[in-house]
C-alpha cells in the first residue's frame, strides 16, 4: 500500500458513509427484532410460521451473491444499485404490512430481504472503496450502524408499538429516504466491470480446498450447527420479553448492541491473551448460558437473568462471528479470502440461519399453551432448553476436535450487526 493510500479519508466522506450505515441499520433493526412480536400477537400466527418469515433473510443471504457477483460486480455503479434495492424493497416492505393472511405476507417478506440483504454487503463495499486506511478508519464508520440499531430500538420501545405494523413502516420509510440518500454518495463504478463471470467467485468454491484442514471443517461445521440454535434468539426474543411482561423489550434488546460496541473494542486485548480457540468456545459457552437464562428467568424476581442474558450478546456476537471471521482470514490463502469469507457467510447466514428458522418455529409451536388467564401463550422455560443444549452440544464438539494454527491474530472488522 503506498503512503497515499494510507491516508485517512476527508472528514466529510467519513461523515457521509457514517450517515449510510446508520440509515442501513436503523432498517435492519426496525424490522428484524420486532417482526416476531407483530406475526405473534398482531396477525395470530403460530410459531412454525414466525419460524418460516424469519427464514426469508437466510434464503435471501443464500442468493444474494449471485445477484451482488453476477450484476452489481458488473454491470452497475454501487451506490445506484444500493439506490434501487433500498427505494424497491421500502416499497415491498410498506407493502407487506398491508397482509394479514400468512401466503401474503410471506411473499412479500420474502420479496423485500430478496432486495435488502445485498445491501449489507453493498454498503461495506462503498465504504471500504473510500477509506484511504480501512483497518483504522472502518470500525469508526461501521459503529454508526450498531447506533443506529440501538437508536431504532429505543424510539420502538418508547412508543409500545411493537405488536403492530408501525415498526415496518418506520423501516419502509427509512429505507426510501436512505435509497434517496444513496443518490449522493461517491461514485463506486462497478469492481469486475468487463470481466468474464467465474461461477467459482460466484460461489466461493476456491474456498472448499480448505476443507482439507480438519479443524477448518469443524469451524465451517460447527458454525452451521451453531447458527441453528441462536436463530431462536433473533426470531422470537422479542415475542418471550413481550409475552412475560418485560417492559419496552425493543429498548431493553438495545443493551445487547451497547455490550456489543464494548466488547467489540476489547477484542484486541482478549485475543491477545486468550486466542481464537478459547474466544470462540467462550463465544458458544455464552449462548449457552443466555438461552438458561432465558429458560430459568421471568419478569418478576428473576428478572436480572434475563437481563444478563440479554447483556451477553457482546460476546455471543464478538467472540463467536467476529472471531470466526479473523480465524478465516488467518487461514485463507490471499487469493482466496474473500471466497473463504463468502463461503462461510452462506453456510451460517444462510444455511444455518434457515434451518434454525424452521426448527425454532417448530418448537416454539410445540410449546403453544391453552388460553388461560395469568399465563404467556407459550411455554417459554421449554422453548429455550432446546437451543441451549443444541449449542452446548456445539460447544463440546469444539472443544474436542478444534485445534487452529498458531499464527497470530490480527482483528479485522465485524460486517453484521446481528
Amino acid at each position: 500500500m503506498t503512503d497515499a493510500a494510507r491516508v485517512g479519508a476527508p472528514g466529510p466522506i467519513r461523515l457521509r458513509l457514517s450517515a449510510m450505515m446508520f440509515l442501513q441499520y436503523v432498517v435492519y433493526g426496525s424490522w428484524l427484532v420486532t417482526m416476531g412480536t407483530y406475526m405473534g400477537q398482531g396477525l395470530r400466527f403460530d410459531g412454525a410460521q414466525i419460524g418460516a418469515v424469519y427464514g426469508t433473510p437466510a434464503l435471501a443471504a443464500m442468493l444474494s451473491p449471485f445477484f451482488v457477483g453476477m450484476v452489481a460486480d458488473r454491470f452497475f455503479a454501487t451506490e445506484r444499485v444500493l439506490a434501487a434495492l433500498h427505494v424497491l424493497g421500502g416499497a415491498l416492505l410498506l407493502f407487506a404490512t398491508t397482509q394479514s393472511g400468512f401466503g401474503g405476507f410471506y411473499a412479500a417478506m420474502l420479496a423485500y430481504t430478496l432486495c435488502f440483504m445485498p445491501t449489507l454487503a453493498l454498503t461495506n463495499s462503498l465504504a471500504f472503496d473510500h477509506l484511504g486506511d480501512p483497518a483504522r478508519e472502518f470500525p469508526r464508520v461501521r459503529v454508526l450502524g450498531t447506533i443506529g440499531w440501538i437508536v431504532v430500538g429505543v424510539v420502538i420501545g418508547q412508543l409500545g408499538v411493537e405488536a403492530t405494523a408501525t415498526p415496518l413502516r418506520i423501516g419502509a420509510a427509512v429505507s426510501v429516504a436512505l435509497g434517496l440518500y444513496a443518490l449522493t454518495l461517491p461514485h463506486t463504478p462497478p469492481h469486475a466491470a468487463g470481466t468474464a463471470l467465474s461461477w467459482r467467485d460466484v460461489l466461493g468454491l476456491d474456498a472448499l480446498a480448505l476443507m482439507k484442514d480438519r479443524s477448518f471443517a469443524v469451524f465451517v461445521l460447527g458454525s452451521f450447527l451453531l447458527c441453528i440454535p441462536l436463530q431462536f434468539y433473533y426470531a422470537f426474543a422479542n415475542l418471550f420479553l413481550n409475552e412475560v411482561g418485560i417492559p419496552a423489550p425493543a429498548r431493553t434488546m438495545t443493551l445487547g448492541q451497547v455490550s456489543e460496541i464494548g466488547f467489540m473494542v476489547l477484542m484486541p486485548w482478549f485475543l491477545v491473551r486468550l486466542g481464537v480457540r478459547n474466544m470462540l468456545l467462550a463465544g458458544m459457552a455464552a449462548w449457552v448460558a443466555r438461552y438458561l437464562l432465558f429458560a430459568y428467568g421471568d419478569a418478576g424476581d428473576a428478572a436480572w437473568m434475563l437481563y444478563i442474558g440479554i447483556l451477553l450478546h457482546g460476546i455471543c456476537y464478538d467472540f463467536f462471528f467476529v472471531t470466526g471471521q479473523i480465524y478465516v482470514d488467518q487461514r485463507a490463502d490471499l487469493r482466496f479470502r474473500a471466497a473463504a469469507q463468502g463461503f462461510i457467510a452462506f453456510v451460517t447466514l444462510g444455511v444455518g440461519q434457515f434451518v434454525g428458522s424452521w426448527l425454532s418455529g417448530v418448537v416454539v409451536k410445540a410449546h403453544e399453551r391453552p388460553a388461560a388467564a395469568g399465563l404467556a401463550p407459550h411455554e417459554w422455560s421449554g422453548v429455550w432448553l432446546v437451543p441451549a443444549a443444541g449449542a452446548f452440544g456445539v460447544l463440546v464438539l469444539f472443544a474436542l476436535l478444534f485445534r487452529p494454527g498458531t499464527r497470530d491474530a490480527t482483528p479485522v472488522p465485524a460486517t453484521s450487526p446481528a
